[in-house]
């Protein structure tokens, strides 16, 4: 089993989200076979721009044209970041809630990987169709407050919902979510809360359905799409936003 690790706290080995997300990994590798964890460091990984010929590329695709020449050298960085996104059979997400939602870099990488025609498409009557199938999430976050259900901050959270739909979106609806909080209140109850998630997520790397992950796998691509040819045209640009 491939698990990608995608890291959204700037804080490396201080952080306490890392932390949580460690005791994860480590319960996975200890009580699960032939799994193999890569790192997506957001901090520190260059992803390409959602800018210039990139966005003329992807609008190009929203209306089902195929991409110029001249966009092909830039739009084929968009695609390896996507086909190393599409590489995993499960994910572990770690994000701090920043302002009630998520931080810069991950809406980044957000905004880089979710293109039409790779992990979403419209049918014939225009609706989504999502391409990514049959993978599992886990997304690990700390919250300076309580954001919990039935707490009077959770009106404010934004992080969670947010990340189940974009997900959901393009497929992924097995999420998961460990949230230590609150973490700013005082230097007790952040130990606890972290300790506390630190047990959950150890706990849930040894549920059996993790070893049947990799055997569970559906291919990424079920309709069969392939990217839009690249042509010597210059494609008609989008008036959109």
């Amino acid at each position: 089993m491939k698990l990608l690790h995608i890291v959204a706290s700037p804080r490396g080995e201080k952080s306490n989200t890392m932390r949580i997300s460690g005791a994860f990994a480590d319960s996975l590798r200890e009580h699960q076979e032939n799994v193999v964890i890569e790192t997506v460091d957001l901090y520190n990984h260059d992803l390409p721009a959602i800018a210039g010929d990139n966005i003329e590329a992807k609008y190009t695709l929203m209306l089902g044209q195929p991409i110029s020449k001249d966009h092909a050298e830039s739009w084929s960085q968009i695609e390896r970041a996507i086909t190393h996104f599409l590489s995993a059979d499960a994910y572990l997400l770690t994000t701090p809630m920043w302002n009630f939602s998520i931080p810069y870099a991950l809406k980044y990488y957000i905004d880089c990987i979710v293109q039409p025609g790779y992990l979403f498409r419209y049918n014939e009557i225009g609706q989504a169709v999502p391409m990514v199938l049959g993978k599992k999430m886990i997304c690990v976050s700390s919250r300076g407050g309580d954001y919990s259900p039935g707490s009077p901050m959770n009106v404010f959270d934004f992080q969670e919902p947010y990340l189940r739909a974009i997900f959901g979106f393009i497929g992924i609806t097995d999420i998961e979510f460990i949230n230590a909080q609150p973490m700013d209140i005082t230097p007790e109850l952040r130990e606890g809360a972290v300790g506390a998630a630190m047990e959950h997520a150890a706990a849930l790397a040894v549920r059996p359905d993790w070893a049947t992950v990799a055997a569970d796998r559906l291919p990424a691509n079920p309709a069969g799409l392939k990217p839009r040819p690249i042509v010597d045209d210059e494609p008609v640009a989008s008036t959109a936003g």
